[in-house]
């Protein structure tokens, strides 16, 4: 599995950070723990996705909303504020969300080729063709999506999964492919916090809600049922790992452990390997302190499920020495 990664990712406004909770500097320190582990493929998006791409993909009005102030603080859940020149927020926020929408689109063309890769950063599944929202300001996979169709590397009919294990609901990918039925969403989420959008709850076809405080067990029961009902007959799977099912997350209201957290990912990658379909991970939401660290260890058991099984270490524990169609 290739990791994507670029120093661009990070995320940092200064006091500013302080006006939401995301953690915008936690792919540094991924980086700077995975990059020491052996046989571990890291690799940088070649450029941020441009701006001809985006307005391929986004309709007339939202071209011109992507470089208005105040709507793009309105996504961002940040605060208006009169001083602060849109070149900032462009450079500070946008440009790494491009990164990430350009790692997205690598990841793909790695996927595609045979190559499994897990984006640190994308999962952007609150943003459509013709809106942001929820810190999600370019929707990374319908875009990949659009440039991989370009390349020819999909074609119309391949049929595409997306299985969203964040804490939220991902309404904006259901927008975003609401008239494709060649796109199966399996999307478990919080059913008690945003978004609270039934139209697009309903375009999910398996659809998994689940009450404020659910805990790590039952979160995973519930996903080893949904998972039981997919098929083999994908081109490509996107699986947008958010950490905001943590405990400890402020927004999620989910109760899973660091542990809990990388069994869900060894879960669903288990059942994509098994169905022999190319997979990407991308990084969607993650609040809390812990968030870094379960995504570490959830690469580190990935990397292990993919070497050559004459190879691994027999009764080691995955955890062990853990401590602690677009327009």
């Amino acid at each position: 599995m290739n990791i994507y990664y670029h120093p661009q990712y990070n995320i940092s406004l200064g006091l500013l950070n302080y006006l939401h909770p995301f953690d915008g500097r936690k792919f540094s320190r991924v980086f700077k723990t995975i990059k020491g582990l052996n046989d571990i493929n890291i690799k940088q998006p070649e450029y941020p996705v441009s701006q001809k791409i985006i307005n391929n993909f986004v309709g007339e009005i939202q071209r011109r909303l992507l470089h208005r102030k105040r709507y793009i603080l309105r996504a961002l859940e940040i605060p208006y504020i009169p001083l602060l020149p849109f070149s900032i927020i462009d450079k500070r926020i946008l440009l790494p969300m491009r990164w990430g929408v350009g790692g997205t689109i690598a990841a793909t063309t790695d996927a595609l080729k045979d190559n499994n890769a897990w984006n640190l950063a994308g999962g952007y599944h609150h943003a459509t063709p013709r809106n942001s929202q929820g810190f999600c300001i370019y929707n990374d996979i319908g875009i990949a999506l659009q440039e991989a169709s370009a390349a020819g590397l999909i074609s119309e009919t391949d049929k595409i999964l997306i299985v969203d294990v964040d804490a939220h609901h991902g309404n904006g990918n259901a927008y975003t492919f609401m008239d494709n039925q060649n796109v199966t969403i399996l999307d478990i989420y919080n059913n008690d916090v945003y978004p609270q959008n039934n139209l697009t709850k309903e375009r999910v076809n398996i659809n998994v809600p689940l009450a404020a405080g659910a805990e790590g067990s039952q979160y995973n029961e519930a996903l080893k049922n949904a998972l039981g009902e997919l098929k083999s007959d994908y081109r490509i799977a996107y699986v947008i790992a958010g950490t905001d099912v943590l405990a400890s997350d402020p927004l999620g209201g989910l109760g899973l452990s660091v542990p809990e957290c990388v069994e869900r990912d060894k879960m669903v990658y288990e059942k994509l390997l098994s169905l022999s379909i190319p997979t990407v991970f991308v990084g969607g939401g993650g609040y809390s302190s812990e968030s870094a660290q379960a995504i570490i260890e959830s690469i580190k058991c990935l990397h292990r499920l993919d070497e050559p099984e004459s190879t691994r270490v027999s009764g080691i524990h995955p955890f062990s020495g853990f401590q602690f169609m677009p327009e």
